[in-house]
């Protein structure tokens, strides 16, 4: 009897770092690895045309100060010239490990993609979840929302209140 497997998902929370993400494919070189965003899976022809690495930092509207490093990978989703398949997640590793020769490149850095069709505005996503089936890894990107950093702290503060006055203690006060 042939025992059925689910596939294996690792959630990054939106906040998926390059060296977690990289951990995370390392074993899984012989796949091919499957981007999905924006409601739509990229072409098999995709081609990572840029590698940023960037150190912000930054004032929000409330006057807060914050800083914080990000790996961007720029990708253009394109059809396959040749009929080749997805890259292969050693492929991607080795793009990343040949430019990391070049820039420094920080393990614990934010990944931001920026993804696009030819001729249509670049979008940005956060990594959201990779999923291993078969002999594909598919790479789960999530949009990026626009937020007001000091309303969505304040809102944070609030739910974690409101959760600790409650009689039921569910874990948020510990």
């Amino acid at each position: 009897m042939d025992a059925m497997t689910s596939p294996s998902v690792t959630n990054f929370n939106d906040d998926g770092s390059l060296g977690g993400v990289l951990a995370e494919l390392e074993p899984h070189d012989d796949k091919s690895l499957v981007i999905e965003y924006g409601g739509r899976t990229i072409q098999s022809g995709y081609h990572v045309t840029e590698v940023k690495a960037g150190s912000f930092v930054t004032l929000d509207c409330g006057g807060n100060p914050d800083q914080w490093h990000e790996t961007i990978l720029q990708v253009e989703d394109i059809p396959s010239q040749d009929g080749r398949e997805f890259m292969k997640v050693e492929k991607f590793r080795k793009i990343l490990a040949q430019v990391a020769t070049k820039i420094e490149l920080e393990a614990g850095a934010r990944l931001t993609f920026e993804v696009g069709v030819p001729g249509t505005p670049m979008q940005v996503f956060d990594v959201h979840a990779l999923e291993i089936d078969g002999e594909r890894a598919l790479l789960r990107l999530a949009p990026r929302p626009a937020i007001c950093k000091p309303r969505h702290r304040a809102a944070q503060v609030a739910n974690a209140v409101s959760c600790c006055a409650s009689p039921v203690k569910s874990g948020c006060c510990a």
